[in-house]
Parts: C-alpha cells; structure tokens; sequence
C-alpha cells in the first residue's frame, strides 16, 4: 500500500472558549431548576440524584469559565509582550545600532 504524502498541521481555530463553557453552565444550572420541583417523583423512581448531578455541573462549569478566562487573559498577555519586544527590536534597528551591543 503505498504512503500518502504527509501535509502540515493547520494552525488551530481560535473560539471564544468563554462563551461556549459559559453557555454549558447555564444549561446545567436551567437542568437544575427545571428537575427541582420533581425532586420527589424522581426520588421516588430512584432518579433523586439527577438535580444535584446538575447542581454539580453547573458549580464545575463556574470553575471553567474562570479557568477558561484566566487562560485567555494569560495568552493576551503574551501576545501583547511578544508585540512590544518585537516593537523594540524594530526600534532597536532602526537607530543603526547592533541590539546585542546596545545598553539600557
């Protein structure tokens, strides 16, 4: 059989990695609210945990959208130092200075 040719990766897709935990969260907290009142039918049926299997989704998703937050604040950070360096460099060069022998 023979081998196909390998192709390079494809830069991965940025997504508003916020918004779609957040929205899970407020699916898991609405599951809740809406499985609450039927807290003894469930229960009577052996299903009693499902609300609080919710409750714990939700309180989980609370988790990741900080996590997720946190995340995306650290990645612009970055992007913004990775900015300013390459911003100084060009600066750097441009007064007819080597940077490595420039001084502070």
């Amino acid at each position: 059989m023979p081998k196909t040719p390998l192709h390079p990766s494809p830069p991965p897709l940025e997504a508003n990695d916020v918004a779609i935990v957040g929205g899970g969260t407020v699916l898991w907290f609405i599951a809740f609210l809406a499985l609450l009142p039927f807290q003894g039918t469930l229960s009577a049926h052996g299903h009693g945990t499902w609300p609080w299997i919710c409750l714990s989704g939700g309180l989980l998703g609370l988790l990741g959208v900080w996590y997720c937050r946190a995340r995306r604040n650290a990645i612009a950070r970055s992007r913004a130092a990775e900015a300013a360096e390459r911003t100084a460099g060009h600066t750097a060069r441009g007064n007819g200075q080597d940077p490595a022998t420039q001084s502070d």
